[in-house]
């Protein structure tokens, strides 16, 4: 299957644009709460505590959304993204307006495109695969 001309350069857009939004916007802020003085309060949907939820979301949000940006290990950093991304607009943000859940609903439905469509051949994964041919 041939795909169109500027595919790849969409898929690096698409990688740098949500992995570094995701970090600067929600996974830089959420560092300062997991390791500030503050006590925690974070949302826990699955019952593994409020530090235990937040470090997960950071974990998704700064190194996976790192390693989206850069196209290394692509679809594997994309899983928590995704999930997180998933309990954000359902969980979270479930019972309030569309308004409210719109960005993280963007930002999931993004990553399940990039999850599909797979990092493009401007990213680390596609220079590791050319190394090993």
């Amino acid at each position: 299957m041939k795909f169109p001309k500027y595919h790849d350069l969409a898929l690096l857009i698409l990688r740098l644009t949500f992995g570094i939004f995701m970090i600067y916007g929600h996974g830089w802020g959420k560092i300062f709460r997991l390791f500030g003085d503050e006590p925690i309060r974070f949302a826990d949907p699955f019952g593994l505590g409020p530090v235990a939820s937040l470090a997960l979301a950071t974990f998704a949000e700064v190194v996976c959304a790192v390693l989206v940006a850069l196209g290394l290990l692509t679809r594997w950093a994309l899983i928590p993204l995704i999930i997180t991304m998933f309990v954000a607009t359902f969980i979270a943000h479930g019972d309030d307006p569309f308004g409210k859940m719109e960005k993280p609903f963007m930002y999931f439905l993004t990553y399940i495109a990039l999850f599909l469509a797979g990092p493009g051949k401007y990213s680390l994964d596609a220079l590791i695969a050319g190394k090993k041919s």
